[in-house]
């Protein structure tokens, strides 16, 4: 007897079940723990705005299967919220059949404020750190700038942790930026975005060489939006929440027997010029405010979680998070919010997501 022919409507069924790609959306805290014992509204557009996903799931991870289409409306955006948290969303998302689109989000409690390690704690837990605030400075007057930050600007403090924690991330083709400051100015220009400080003139030399390897991307006009400024730079690892070193170098100082210039670090929301200048310099520029240290953190932490997923899409991911290439976020800053038993916060050390770089220098609780 001769085989009886396949029935179009199996094959089409065949050819659907075939073209399902698969996305892995897990949700964070600010602790950069998985969110658990909640539910969350996920919704995920293709790249023609059509709306794939609009349900109630609980967290902290949810496996999608998508339609996969092989063009440009496979480029998805992945958006979601919770009572009592900061929405979170990130695109653009790429399917595919051949890796898995693995989605981290994390979402900040409303309301949360800072809590930071003592001096004492932030030496045993990262000296690299402590020794960069420490720079023109005895140990006991670090200390004391430290501590006057805590109490009197911590939106700061949180912005220079995370600016260091970033910049210890950056290898230059010799130290990173960290290894070349000499002072920090401890005076009303170390505000919630940037900080100002004087390192040996060889980083103007080091960054340039780094740019020309693809690492960094001169900033056109830097005058613009930094006066007295001579040239810039920003990292284009990310997406978003990229470091950007702009340098004075007409503001010489001679410190310790070295010549060095001014530096101004800072990271933008964005990595495009126009969506920097649109988006953040302009609102801010209207309503008087500055870059938002937590918005930085989330930014920077979905931003590396994403390079991450991208390294090796197969991998489970506490392994993916510790071995992808270039995989570096901010680690100073944690966000959270204390146990309602107790009204105390536990000792957050190092994350279980994979990184062994965790600097629990800052928490963001909810008082």
């Amino acid at each position: 007897m001769p085989p009886r022919p396949k029935s179009k409507k199996t094959g089409v069924r065949a050819a659907a079940t075939a073209d399902q790609a698969t996305m892995v959306v897990t949700l964070y805290d600010g602790t950069r723990q998985p969110i658990q014992g909640k539910d969350f509204l996920i919704r995920i557009l293709d790249g023609f705005q059509n709306q794939l996903v609009d349900k109630e799931r609980p967290a902290p991870t949810t496996v999608f299967k998508l339609p996969f289409r092989d063009n440009l409306q496979d480029n998805c955006i992945v958006l979601t919220s919770g009572k009592g948290y900061v929405d979170a969303g990130f695109s653009p998302v790429k399917l595919s059949l051949k890796a898995v689109a693995m989605v981290d989000l994390m979402l900040l409690e409303d309301d949360a404020d800072f809590k930071f390690q003592t001096w004492i704690a932030l030496k045993n837990s990262n000296p690299v750190i402590s020794n960069f605030i420490s720079v023109g400075s005895s140990d006991e007057e670090a200390k004391a700038q430290y501590d006057t930050l805590r109490q009197s600007k911590p939106a700061a403090l949180a912005s220079l942790l995370n600016l260091a924690t970033a910049m210890k991330a950056i290898q230059l083709p010799n130290k990173t930026p960290l290894d070349y400051f000499k002072d920090i100015l401890w005076d009303e220009s170390l505000a919630q975005d940037r900080f100002f400080g004087y390192a040996d003139k060889s980083i103007v030399d080091q960054v340039r060489r780094a740019a020309m390897e693809g690492e960094f991307a001169p900033e056109p006009n830097p005058g613009l939006f930094h006066p007295d400024a001579t040239s810039s730079v920003k990292q284009i690892q990310f997406g978003e929440a990229n470091v950007q070193l702009t340098f004075h170098e007409k503001d010489i100082k001679n410190v310790g027997g070295v010549d060095c210039i001014k530096v101004e670090p800072d990271i933008d929301y964005f990595k495009d010029l126009g969506a920097h200048t649109l988006l953040e310099v302009i609102p801010n520029s209207i309503a008087h405010g500055l870059t938002d240290s937590k918005k930085v953190y989330v930014l920077r932490w979905i931003a590396g979680r994403h390079a991450g997923a991208n390294s090796l899409p197969h991998t489970r991911l506490p392994s993916r998070a510790a071995y992808a290439k270039g995989y570096k976020t901010l680690k100073t800053l944690i966000l959270g919010r204390c146990p309602e038993t107790t009204g105390r916060c536990p000792t957050f050390g190092e994350s279980n997501v994979g990184n062994k770089t965790t600097l629990s220098s800052i928490i963001l609780i909810k008082q």
